[in-house]
C-alpha cells in the first residue's frame, strides 16, 4: 500500500496533506479525465511523430470531405447520385489537403460558394501543416515550445535539429500569410482592371494567392489558368508564388537570415537552390523545343507570348499545378519529361511534393563519385554521409514502387491508355495537380485510388516509412564482406 505522509503548512496554521510516495501521473489521469486525451496524443507524439502526423492528416480529410458532401457545397445538389458525389468530396478534400489540384470535376461548375469556401480552407490548413499549425498555436499560448511540442514540429516540418524548431515555425506562419498578402495586393489591381467587381477582384485576388503560394493548382474561372494565358502579369504572379513556396521553409529561413551572405548558406540550401535551377532551365529549353513546332499549344504564337508560357509550364511541374495548355495536346516528349519533373518535386519542407531536389541531388553526385572512383561524396566543401546516400536510395525506390503500384492499378481500373494513367499517377503523387483527364473520366474505385496516391505523395515516403516501423533494429553482429557482380 502506499504510504501516506503529514505535511504542516508553519505558524498560519497547520493543514493534513496525504503525499502518495508511490504516486505516478496515472493516478492523475483518474482525478482528471480530461487530460487522458492530451496525454495520449503528448505519448504518440514522442513515440511516433510520424503517426501522429499521419493520423492528423486523415482526420482533418475527413473534416473537409464531410463539409464537401453537405448539399449546401454543391451549386445543383440533384445533379449526381450519392455514391459518385461521396467519391468526388472524398478526392476533392484529399486534393484540397494534400495541396494537390487535381479534380473530377469543374470547380467553379460543381461546388458552390460555400463549397468553394471549404476547399480554399483545406488548402491553407493543407499549407500550414496540421502539425505545424498546433505547434505554432501552443508556442502562442506558451510562449515556449516544449520538448513534446518540439518533436512533433520537428516531424512536421523536417527541422534539422530541435533548436531550428521554433524559429522555422514562426518562419512558416510569417513567410505564408505575408507572401499570400503579397500576392494578393498585386493581384487585386490587375482584376481591376480586367472588369471585375470589386468584391470578385478581392475574392480572386485572395484565392488565387492561397492556390499558387500553397502549390494547390485550384482555379475558379473557366478553362483554369489558361483563362490567363495573355496576360503575363498574372501568369508571373502565379509563377512566383509557386517557385517560392515549393523551395522549401529550410530554404527560406536560411536566405532571409544571409540573404547578402550567400557563403553561410548551409549545404541543403545550396544544393536546393541550385538543382532547382538546373531543372528548371533543363525543363525550360526542353518544352520549348517540343512544343514550339506544336499547332495545338504554341506553334502559332510569337515568341514573347511563347516564352512566358514555356517559363510557364517550366515551372508548374513543380508542384505548382496550373496549366495554360491543355496537357492532351501536348507531345508524348513533353509528357516524359513533365513526369520526370513531377516525379523530383520541389524543395524539401515545402508544399511541394514528389522525391524532392535534394534527393535527386545526392543521388547524381553519389553516382558521379562512384564513376571517378571517390571513396567520398564531396560538395561545396562538404563530405555527404553514406546514410544520407542510403537515404536518397530508399526514397527514390520507394516513389517509384508506389508510381508503378498506382499505374498498375488505375490501367486494370480505367480504360485510359498507359501514357495518360502514367502522368496522372505521377501527378498525384507529387502533389502537382497537372492532369490528363483520367481523373475527370475515372469512375469511383480510381478516384479513391488517387486519393490515396495524393496522400502518401503528402505525408512522404520517409514519414510512411517511419510510421510502419515500430523501431530501428539494431544487430550485435556482422556478417563477412562479399562483393557480388553488379551492372
Amino acid at each position: 500500500m502506499a504510504q501516506l505522509t503529514c505535511a504542516d503548512s508553519g505558524a498560519t496554521g497547520s493543514t493534513m496533506v496525504l503525499v502518495s510516495k508511490n504516486s505516478s501521473p496515472r493516478y492523475d489521469r483518474l482525478l482528471k479525465p480530461g487530460r487522458w486525451v492530451r496525454d495520449f496524443v503528448d505519448d504518440l507524439a514522442v513515440a511516433s511523430p510520424a503517426r501522429l502526423a499521419i493520423g492528423s492528416f486523415v482526420a482533418v480529410v475527413a473534416a473537409f470531405a464531410i463539409l464537401l458532401m453537405l448539399p449546401a457545397s454543391m451549386r445543383d445538389p440533384g445533379s449526381v447520385d450519392q455514391a459518385t458525389h461521396i467519391a468526388n468530396s472524398v478526392f476533392v478534400a484529399v486534393s484540397a489537403v494534400c495541396v494537390t489540384g487535381l479534380t473530377p470535376v469543374v470547380t467553379e461548375q460543381y461546388w458552390s460558394d460555400f463549397g468553394i469556401s471549404v476547399i480554399t480552407a483545406g488548402i491553407q490548413v493543407g499549407g500550414l501543416g496540421i502539425l505545424t499549425l498546433a505547434s505554432v498555436l501552443g508556442m502562442a499560448v506558451s510562449r515556449r515550445l516544449g520538448v513534446r511540442q518540439r518533436l512533433i514540429a520537428q516531424q512536421a516540418t523536417s527541422a534539422l535539429n530541435l533548436g531550428q524548431v521554433g524559429s522555422l515555425l514562426k518562419t512558416v506562419v510569417i513567410t505564408i500569410f505575408t507572401a499570400e498578402s503579397i500576392l494578393a495586393v498585386l493581384l487585386f489591381p490587375r482584376f481591376l482592371i480586367r472588369g471585375e467587381s470589386l468584391g470578385d477582384s478581392v475574392w480572386y485576388s485572395v484565392f488565387y494567392s492561397i492556390s499558387a503560394f500553397n502549390n494547390a493548382g485550384f482555379t475558379i474561372h473557366e478553362g483554369g489558368a489558361a483563362y490567363f494565358a495573355s496576360d503575363p502579369w498574372i501568369l508571373s504572379l502565379l509563377m512566383a508564388g509557386v517557385f517560392v513556396g515549393s523551395l522549401g521553409f529550410p530554404v527560406v529561413l536560411m536566405v532571409a537570415m544571409f540573404w547578402n551572405r550567400p557563403s553561410r548558406w548551409d549545404l541543403h540550401t545550396k544544393l536546393t537552390l541550385t538543382t532547382t535551377t538546373t531543372v528548371l532551365a533543363i525543363g525550360l529549353l526542353l518544352l520549348a523545343l517540343f512544343e514550339s513546332a506544336n499547332p495545338a499549344t504554341l506553334g502559332d504564337k510569337n515568341a514573347g507570348h511563347t516564352f512566358v508560357e514555356v517559363l510557364f509550364m517550366a515551372v508548374m511541374p513543380r508542384s505548382g499545378g496550373f496549366a495554360t495548355m491543355e496537357i492532351a495536346d501536348m507531345s508524348q516528349a513533353s509528357h516524359l519529361l513533365m513526369d520526370l519533373m513531377m516525379f523530383i518535386g520541389g524543395g524539401s519542407s515545402s508544399t511541394a511534393g514528389g522525391i524532392k531536389v535534394t534527393t535527386v541531388a545526392v543521388l547524381v553526385l553519389a553516382a558521379y563519385a562512384e564513376a571517378r572512383g571517390l571513396q567520398d561524396v564531396h560538395v561545396f566543401g562538404r563530405r555527404l554521409t553514406s546514410s544520407t546516400i542510403k537515404l536518397s536510395i530508399s526514397i527514390l525506390l520507394t516513389g517509384a514502387m508506389i508510381v508503378f503500384i498506382g499505374t498498375l492499378t488505375m490501367l486494370q481500373i480505367s480504360a485510359e491508355p498507359l501514357d495518360r494513367v502514367l502522368f496522372e499517377v505521377i501527378s498525384a503523387f507529387g502533389t502537382v495537380g497537372l492532369s490528363s483527364g483520367v481523373s475527370a473520366t475515372s469512375p469511383n474505385a480510381g478516384l479513391y485510388v488517387l486519393s490515396v496516391i495524393m496522400l502518401i505523395g503528402r505525408l512522404g515516403t520517409i514519414t510512411l516509412a517511419a510510421a510502419l516501423s515500430m523501431q530501428d533494429s539494431v544487430r550485435l553482429y556482422r556478417y563477412p564482406e562479399e562483393r557480388p557482380v553488379v551492372g
